[in-house]
């Protein structure tokens, strides 16, 4: 079940749907949208017939809906995958249902950074989140949540289960789909997904502007005040905005760059948890070196796979030098892209992470 997320997302109906699908599960999405309902790939996907006009809409008016659209499948599991549905989880579990929270990110920090919260309530909604997030992950069955924070489990003595199931790219998708003869684009590098100051395009921008270098954006720039703030300044001359990007166009951006840009600023939850954000892992399927934000367990990771630089998110002169460093010396780039391709096939795939989605469904 979701209320926020469209019917073919990538984590929900790609990765976990059709893995528990294609393992004998029967499978129900349930999704706001007013597109017809249907069956694809044995998942039978399930519309409420509404779409929500703005945010505030859709946390006020989905929950009926797709509480009624869950009774009418009267399955033995549940899986929802967006906080506002906790209620929905609490009242299944009580008509006896086995019921999972799939915690996409650490709602309780993230909410302390949402803008369109006043900041004099952010703290105490922040509060009253964790408070009815422990209320109800202690009633349900299991928790799925991407990975530990300093190898500690963010959800320890409030959840009966925790799966950490992480949002690794499929093999097939991107990983079996490399070329290694792909001609690049000269100076050419990019950021694909959420685009934010939080995310460090601004200073991407500006080392991109400094390193004469081509940046492609995939993804939104926003909120639209820094949508305008970026595009009105004279280095935002170097970027290819390309806006929302579907999965063939995120591969077309991968194919024809050089270098792939994560640094994430650290705020928020951002660079907290023992993982990399989902395009890093995109970015090595394709074979493309990383630069992203030095934290501990980018430190600790590469150790073992050694394919990317790591530096400060805000000193656009780091970034800089890192992007000339690799162009100057594509051998050694080459190089990098190889190790992160490793480790994708070794460790970071969903091949992996799909074991233990069914190991936790079948322990239901």
């Amino acid at each position: 079940m979701t209320s926020a997320h469209e019917r073919y997302d990538i984590r929900i109906f790609e990765k976990e749907c059709k893995s528990l699908a294609s393992h004998g599960y029967d499978v129900s999405l349930i999704v706001n949208d007013q597109l017809p309902n249907e069956t694809v790939d044995q998942v039978k996907i399930i519309s409420t017939n509404f779409k929500p006009k703005s945010r505030l809409d859709r946390m006020l008016n989905s929950k009926k809906k797709i509480f009624k659209k869950a009774v009418e499948v009267d399955a033995d599991i549940y899986h929802y995958h967006d906080p506002e549905l906790m209620p929905i989880g609490n009242k299944l579990k009580k008509r006896g249902k086995k019921v999972i929270f799939d915690s996409h990110e650490n709602y309780t920090i993230q909410i302390k950074g949402k803008e369109y919260i006043p900041k004099f309530l952010r703290n105490i909604f922040s509060k009253i989140y964790y408070v009815y997030e422990t209320y109800s992950i202690k009633r349900i069955d299991a928790v799925v949540f991407p990975c530990t924070y300093s190898l500690k489990n963010p959800f320890e003595n409030r959840a009966k289960k925790t799966a950490f199931i992480d949002n690794f790219p499929m093999l097939h998708e991107l990983y079996d789909r490399f070329n290694e003869n792909e001609v690049k684009q000269k100076n050419t590098v990019c950021h694909i997904g959420t685009l934010t100051y939080d995310r460090g395009i601004t200073h991407n921008i500006l080392a991109a502007y400094k390193s004469k270098v081509n940046l492609i954006l995939g993804g939104v720039l926003s909120p639209n005040r820094y949508l305008q703030e970026v595009s009105g300044r004279k280095e935002f001359s170097c970027v290819e905005y390309r806006g929302h990007v579907n999965r063939e166009e995120v591969t077309d951006i991968l194919r024809k760059s050089r270098i792939g840009l994560c640094t994430i600023l650290n705020v928020g939850q951002y660079n907290k948890g023992d993982h990399f954000a989902t395009k890093v892992y995109e970015y090595m399927a394709m074979g493309l070196p990383v630069i992203i934000t030095d934290f501990p367990y980018a430190r600790e990771e590469l150790k073992r796979y050694k394919f990317a630089i790591l530096v400060d998110p805000e000193n656009v002169d780091e970034i800089t030098e890192a992007i000339l460093y690799l162009l100057k010396n594509p051998e050694i780039a080459k190089e990098m892209g190889g190790n992160g391709r490793l480790a994708v096939k070794e460790k970071y795939n969903w091949s992996i992470e799909e074991q233990k989605l069914i190991a936790l469904y079948n322990s239901l």
